[in-house]
């Protein structure tokens, strides 16, 4: 990025006054701190306001990520990025033009099961959408993993507090910015979309039911949430329990009282933050197999910042009624193969999702994905569980309360299809931030599809976009409500269909019918 040399791209922020620089026709701030460090006292603490600097600070480069593990799990950041627990930074792009008008502005939110990803893992995120849609685009990095997604309100002692939900404490902290510095930039404080995807999708449709989110977006987009991933106190301080046991094991502390909070609370407060990671990615491997159909990274309902479970606050309209476009990808489950497997797809993980409803149902839905528990209908019976029938559940509750527009999204390059992932979990990622031009988009387009997968890319740009300046999109996609249900199909040709796989949300109702 270039060196900051126009006096125009410093601007005064909470904290201080920050220089950005110029790129490709955008202005563009990085590694913009919304909250204090949450290290030493304040780590497992809600975030703190800023910490203010003197003189100009460089926005230049990005800050670095939250701690995670770089060979756990999910593929982490490589070994040129700093991971740090001080990580609670954003950045800002914004078109290089003045404008008359404040601009409408979008908010995403990185994916990575609540446990590995940055605001910076996709290169250039968010630049095609200031250029094409005249709008600015801010991204952000949240704490991870045990620091932002594990309970430990249970170790609380007098002396030493714990705190819930800081993951999305975060999030709401970082919106808090949004609105009270993007005028700055030439935003709109008071037209800001927030959208996100996996992890962030899940982040998303749960701040549309989060208090103190109220007021801080005019709309959302959500893409392949697993929005019933929330879970109650009850489960979350089990998870907590286990997760110190294996926290010890790492710092090789075998004297560990589990049940004295003081105890506990020196251990996660002084252990090093490569243990607090280690621990984590161990955590990750036993859930779904010590609880199929779950995902211990997630936020928790602590009845005060996140007073009652998503989905039930979508059925009563108590979440924000703002406008939304929700939908997944056409197999989802698919990319959750080996290491990456934490869904509900091994036999084992099948049955005990079966035992928890009637002969009857559990017939019915069994023959909406034949040759099950073979892998491929394994596949997508896990991914329809964790991803698509919760996200159904969201749209038609909440078209009773604000407008409501469904996608799948279909289309997939011959090498994807020919690897047998077809349209997977965070494939439109490619499509939207328009990255078939990079190495691997050329290599995923290799046999063919590129251009149709392209073109499908624009369409969805032009359509997010549009949402993001005024709440509508194309007249071609209609609202969906839960009598009509009409979906927009994103495949080489969109096409809108009413309830598609219709029998399939049927005998899911049976199976799950309080989801």
């Amino acid at each position: 990025m270039a060196v900051v040399t126009s006096h125009a791209l410093r601007v005064a922020v909470t904290g201080g006054t920050i220089a950005g620089g110029v790129r490709r026709g955008l202005r563009m701030w990085r590694g913009i701190p919304y909250a204090a460090p949450p290290v030493g006292d304040l780590r497992f603490r809600a975030p703190a306001p800023v910490d203010p600097w003197e003189g100009v600070r460089d926005a230049l480069e990005f800050g670095p990520v939250a701690a995670q593990d770089r060979k756990g799990q999910f593929l982490g950041p490589g070994t040129n990025v700093v991971t740090s627990e001080d990580c609670l930074t954003l950045n800002v792009i914004a078109p290089l033009a003045e404008s008359d008008a404040p601009r409408a502005v979008m908010v995403w939110i990185h994916g990575g099961a609540y446990s590995v990803g940055s605001s910076r893992e996709m290169p250039h995120q968010g630049e095609g959408l200031a250029t094409e849609g005249d709008v600015i685009f801010v991204n952000f990095n949240y704490r991870l993993g045990a620091l932002g997604y594990l309970d430990f309100t249970r170790f609380s002692t007098p002396s030493r507090r714990f705190e819930s939900n800081l993951g999305l404490r975060d999030q709401v902290a970082a919106l808090q910015w949004v609105r009270d510095n993007i005028p700055a930039f030439g935003g709109n404080p008071d037209n800001v979309t927030l959208f996100g995807e996996s992890a962030g999708g899940n982040a998303v449709t749960t701040l549309m039911t989060v208090p103190s989110a109220r007021g801080l977006f005019a709309r959302v987009i959500a893409q392949s949430s697993p929005p019933n991933a929330v879970y109650p106190a009850e489960i979350t301080a089990e998870w907590a329990q286990e997760y110190l046991e294996l926290l010890s094991e790492e710092v090789d502390d075998s004297s560990t009282d589990s049940t004295s909070s003081e105890e506990a609370a020196d251990l996660l407060l002084s252990s090093d933050v490569e243990d607090l990671v280690r621990a984590t990615t161990r955590m990750q491997l036993r859930t779904p197999d010590h609880a199929p159909g779950t995902i211990s990274l997630c936020p928790v309902i602590d009845g005060n910042f996140l007073p009652e479970r998503p989905l039930d606050a979508f059925k009563h309209g108590r979440a924000h009624p703002v406008p939304l476009i929700i939908g997944t990808n056409d197999r989802e489950g698919s990319l959750f193969r080996g290491r990456l497997d934490i869904l509900a797809t091994t036999p084992s993980r099948i049955r005990a999702i079966f035992a928890k409803t009637k002969k009857k149902a559990r017939k019915a839905l069994k023959a909406q994905y034949p040759g099950l528990p073979a892998r491929r209908p394994a596949a997508d019976f896990g991914g329809d569980y964790a991803f698509w029938y919760p996200t159904i559940k969201v749209a038609e509750r909440h078209a009773h309360y604000a407008r409501v527009h469904f996608y799948r999204f279909d289309i997939a390059p011959r090498l994807v299809r020919f690897a047998g992932f077809d349209a997977t979990h965070g494939l439109e990622l490619f499509a939207l931030f328009d990255r078939m031009d990079n190495a691997f988009g050329r290599t995923m387009g290799a046999l063919g599809g590129r251009a149709a997968f392209k073109r499908a890319g624009a369409r969805m740009r032009r359509n997010w976009l549009r949402f993001a300046h005024d709440g509508t999109v194309d007249e071609s996609w209609p609202k969906y409500t839960d009598r009509r249900r009409r979906t927009i199909i994103i495949d080489t040709v969109d096409r809108v269909e009413e309830d598609p796989r219709g029998e399939r949300r049927r005998a899911w109702q049976e199976f799950v019918p309080h989801v």
